[in-house]
């Protein structure tokens, strides 16, 4: 009797995948022209398990080229969008080549549930890749069974699937002998001619593609964005406390006005600004746990939920910074996890403030990790009702930890001219928080710019 019928009769799997279900987990699926076929069966059956499924095609017999399918279901994977990946192609193989191209997937060609177990168990495999050619539904079905089911929770594995993860980065440590082997190639890490700058303008007009916006030239510092462009990279803000139904009149119709991406207000504003903005492409974003962070994960998850319920497609949630600071990463994590969880039930996005001006760099970078483990879409810097707002060197470190794992960077807090918004887009911002969004517009378009604007 084989190995896969001696799991199914034992029920192993079965009783694994069982213990997922009710986790919300989210799967991408895709295939080329060859492996539709099996793909639609997957589709079905996993659909009837109760997963939720991202169909990413190929959706007819037509010829295509596997490596676009297997990057967009590894795309997706490496953002956090989707939890678990599965390509079907003739192999398997090419699939799998492409998709570990993507920074973050550990993708594992499987053709039995004993290799599925041991790429979940041993690699920690984020994206299964099946051939159609090799693998019938019913096996193909207990494979993904156990590719979904399984864990790699021993030290020893995780160790190693870390040393997988670090190759990305440059190179790792090895033996001496290995060491002798590899002296003569030299260097494979990026050539430093390369510049940030380059690099992170580059990563602007990814991100704002995947947002549908029209793309961005590469930037420096003394080239201009058009104010389109400018105007799409920007939360109009008014968060203070004495904000009147007349203050979230005027911000909506500024918004409405120049085509703001989005206007950020407090909750108790949602659903009248939802209103306000009925019938534009302007979206409400909605701040969760302002301006402390202090609340219980529970509190917040629950405000998120009733903004989104009430129109809120961003939620803009602060951490926890005492516990940050307190070392309890499994609380802010937590913390992190109720509100996005939240937003992908209500399909918003969330962003994290971190409130950088009270933490050290390496509790930043921590809570930038954080935010990546939850899954979050964006880590912002600041409320801007703390002892400082946005810097551009707390927005090029978050750059730098989160922008090759698919989230994007907000700063917020004192960013009130058009030159305070250049310098944080080349440091790496890819979203601006501002009450100043019309003055800044008024600079790029030329105008004459009198007193300081809104505060924020």
């Amino acid at each position: 009797m084989s190995i896969n019928h001696l799991l199914l009769l034992s029920g192993e799997y079965e009783k694994k995948v069982d213990s997922q279900m009710g986790k919300n987990i989210k799967i991408a699926v895709g295939s080329d022209h060859g492996g539709l076929d099996l793909k639609n069966q997957l589709l079905s059956y996993l659909q009837s398990r109760g997963y939720f499924v991202q169909d990413c095609g190929t959706h007819s017999k037509d010829a295509v080229d596997y490596p676009r399918i297997a990057y967009t279901v590894a795309r997706l994977v490496a953002s956090g969008s989707c939890d678990r990946g599965v390509v079907v192609d003739g192999a398997g193989i090419g699939s799998a080549m492409a998709a570990n191209k993507v920074r973050g997937v550990r993708a594992a060609a499987c053709y039995s549930v004993a290799l599925a177990k041991n790429s979940r168990e041993h690699n920690d495999a984020n994206v299964l890749t099946l051939g159609s050619g090799q693998t019938d539904f019913e096996t193909a079905k207990q494979i993904v069974e156990t590719f979904l089911a399984g864990e790699c929770v021993e030290e020893r594995h995780r160790k190693r699937v870390q040393l997988i993860n670090e190759i990305e980065d440059g190179p790792i440590g090895v033996g001496a002998h290995q060491a002798t082997l590899l002296a003569a190639i030299g260097d494979p890490r990026v050539n430093a001619s390369q510049t940030d700058l380059e690099r992170i303008a580059k990563r602007v007009q990814e991100l704002l593609a995947a947002q549908g916006n029209p793309p961005i030239a590469a930037t420096t510092p003394r080239t201009r964005l058009s104010p389109s462009q400018i105007a799409q990279l920007i939360d109009h803000t008014v968060l203070r406390p004495d904000t009147t139904r007349a203050d979230i009149e005027q911000l909506c119709r500024e918004a409405r006005q120049n085509k703001f991406y989005s206007v950020c207000v407090n909750p108790t504003w949602v659903s009248f600004a939802r209103q306000a903005l009925d019938g534009t492409s302007v979206k409400v974003c909605c701040v969760v746990g302002f301006p402390l962070g202090a609340q219980p994960p529970e509190t917040k998850a629950m405000e998120a939920r009733a903004a989104i319920r009430q129109g809120a497609k961003e939620i803009d949630m602060v951490i926890n910074v005492g516990a940050l600071k307190s070392g309890d990463d499994e609380l802010v994590l937590r913390d992190i996890r109720g509100v996005v969880e939240a937003c992908r039930d209500g399909s918003a996005k969330t962003k994290v403030i971190l409130e950088t001006s009270l933490l050290t760099n390496e509790e930043k970078a921590r809570a930038c990790e954080l935010s990546v483990k939850a899954h979050a879409d964006f880590v912002k810097t600041s409320t801007g009702f703390s002892s400082g707002g946005a810097t551009v060197e707390d927005v090029s470190l978050m750059s730098r930890i989160v922008r090759d794992k698919g989230l994007g960077v907000k700063a917020s807090g004192g960013v009130r001219s058009l030159a305070d918004l250049l310098k944080m887009v080349a440091a790496g911002a890819t979203r601006i928080g501002t009450s100043g969004g019309v003055k800044i517009l008024k600079e790029a378009a030329g105008g004459v710019i009198s007193g300081e604007g809104a505060k924020y």
